[in-house]
């Protein structure tokens, strides 16, 4: 039987572009067996979908909560999911074995060079939620000095610490009610729910560098926005999305380069169409 089945798997899903990006990569691939859908599948739910996989099965993605759920169901995962005790893909082999992978870190560093951002000498990080851990594995191979993260509690301050040990990471932790001096930085990437950085807006410095706003929708942030108009260099959650989405093409299909373009242009469609 060809495996020429894949899915993203998560709960909420059905706001997901997954379906919309990888349908894009196959269609441009010319890969017209193989159909990628979306699942509401909790923590719970996880074990019996995985034990349900057939072999027509090539691969998964994985959102909230399951990005750490899956890892003791996977025969095994590459040291960068590892490093953040998190994994965003799965490949299912033709001998059976179910490894486990990241695509945020490197689609983050993939998303930045795309943008002519090689090496930053700081960085800064707003919010300590569950991207955060990722976004500082990717300084970790994109910044040469002290990282500062904003948070608004202590338990969050250590826990960004902590990773930083672990990652090899200069960290040092600043209190939420500063994180307007973040906006100075060369590389400044928030990683908060909606809404949260709109009070920084107005504090956006003329010459703003780069701004890495992991939201996708709404879009443009209202930070985004005034990122924007001040001229600084802006990237979005759909680039990193986007990113990711193609290393996850590359990974499940065996092609040697997702079609980026075409990726991101119905990414693109799908977010107008839902405004």
């Amino acid at each position: 039987m060809s495996r020429i089945r894949a899915a993203v798997l998560g709960s909420p899903i059905e706001h997901s572009l997954s379906p919309v990006l990888h349908r894009a990569a196959y269609r441009e691939l010319g890969l017209d067996e193989w159909s990628y859908d979306r699942f509401e599948i909790d923590e719970a739910a996880l074990p019996g979908f995985i034990d349900g996989m057939g072999p027509e099965w090539a691969g998964l993605s994985l959102t909230m909560p399951l990005k750490r759920a899956i890892i003791p169901l996977l025969d095994g995962i590459s040291d960068t999911a590892a490093a953040v005790e998190a994994v965003n893909t799965v490949v299912l082999t033709e001998d059976g074995r179910r490894t486990g992978d990241n695509t945020d870190i490197p689609g983050i560093v993939a998303a930045l060079r795309e943008r002519g951002v090689e090496k930053v000498e700081t960085a800064a990080i707003l919010g300590a939620g569950a991207t955060a851990s990722s976004a500082l594995a990717a300084l970790a191979r994109v910044c040469t000095g002290e990282v500062t993260v904003y948070v608004r509690s202590e338990i969050r301050a250590a826990e960004m610490r902590q990773w930083g040990e672990r990652l090899g990471v200069a960290v040092r932790t600043a209190d939420w009610s500063d994180a307007a001096e973040a906006l100075t930085a060369p590389l400044v990437i928030a990683t908060t729910p909606a809404r949260a950085t709109d009070a920084l807006a107005p504090s956006v410095p003329a010459g703003a560098a780069t701004l890495f706003d992991v939201l996708y929708d709404p879009w443009p942030t209202a930070l985004a926005a005034a990122w924007s108009r001040r001229g600084g260099t802006l990237l979005g959650g759909l680039d990193l999305l986007v990113h990711q989405a193609v290393l996850q093409v590359e990974q499940m299909t065996g092609c040697a380069a997702g079609p980026l373009a075409a990726m991101r242009a119905a990414g693109e469609a799908a977010l107008r169409a839902r405004h």
